[in-house]
């Protein structure tokens, strides 16, 4: 087979030029910017900055609605990982049986990830409006976005439907792509379907896992802002506070550009801490075919 060529060596350069520009644009320049403004005391006004050193560091960890806000970021995205992957993975096997019909289950469960996070926002607010939302009907509670406990599991149920759809893409096309004959040859040698399920399916899948644990995790903390202005804007009580809206009020709102640029970068940092938490811990359990 024959490798491609360029015949000029700057054609490569120009190719990947847009790429690169939009990177720097959108990416690169913005992060820098947002690095350099954590150190910085912005005046709201007149916009002139003076360095502050680690000066909003100090404050966000001294800032009990910062720390609150924190705890429950951490509440939420539990919520949304860990629950999330489990109802994706338990409707994705029952997607993945021969059923009539099995096509538009499929479709109708996939849907909801091509909504934008407001409009999901938007439609669980008609559900669990206090005035007049079904929920309130079918389980006769009136507090659902008004308790604060209630509300924390209201966004967390949203988010996790809203992404329900991204998951069960993946367990699926991972699914089809389990041999066939190992499960045939386990349940030859009598093993059980839940036996079969946790050392043979699951298995297979856990490049699959994996992969949406990060991603999922990813999603919790940034992703999720337009569903939780929409729904709550943050309440009641802060309850329903975490990281990401926190950052928009502080900026947006509050008008604390360099306070909201360190929430941004500690808010980045945890993430990446995150992550390579899992890639440590998690990655060595991952069976690659």
């Amino acid at each position: 087979m024959s490798k491609a060529t360029f015949h000029s060596k700057l054609l490569p350069y120009g190719l990947l030029a847009p790429t690169f520009i939009i990177l720097i644009v959108f990416l690169f320049y913005p992060a820098y910017k947002t690095f350099q403004l954590s150190f910085y005391k912005v005046n709201p006004f007149s916009g002139a900055a003076k360095f502050a050193g680690f000066y909003n560091f100090q404050k966000i960890f001294t800032n009990p609605v910062y720390l609150r806000s924190f705890g429950r970021s951490a509440i939420f995205a539990l919520g949304v990982v860990f629950v999330g992957l489990m109802i994706s993975l338990l409707l994705a096997l029952l997607l993945n049986q021969k059923v009539k019909g099995a096509s538009i289950y499929r479709s109708l469960l996939i849907w909801p990830y091509a909504l934008s996070p407001a409009i999901a926002g938007a439609l669980f607010n008609f559900l669990f409006n206090p005035a007049n939302g079904l929920a309130i009907y079918l389980t006769g509670i009136r507090t659902w976005l008004i308790e604060p406990n209630l509300a924390l599991f209201v966004i967390i149920m949203a988010a996790t439907w809203k992404n329900l759809g991204y998951n069960i893409v993946f367990y699926l096309t991972a699914l089809r792509n389990i041999p066939k004959d190992a499960l045939e040859a386990a349940e030859l040698d009598g093993a059980g379907p839940i036996r079969r399920f946790f050392s043979i399916t699951f298995t297979f899948l856990s490049p699959a896992t994996f992969f949406l644990l990060v991603m999922n995790t990813i999603y919790a903390y940034f992703a999720s802002f337009g569903l939780i202005d929409i729904l709550t804007e943050g309440g009641p009580a802060n309850a329903t506070n975490i990281l990401i809206y926190q950052l928009y009020k502080d900026f947006f709102v509050n008008s604390r550009v360099g306070y909201a640029a360190a929430e941004s970068l500690m808010l980045f940092m945890l993430v990446v801490l995150l992550t390579i938490i899992q890639f440590k811990t998690t990655e060595k359990k991952v069976f690659y075919q």
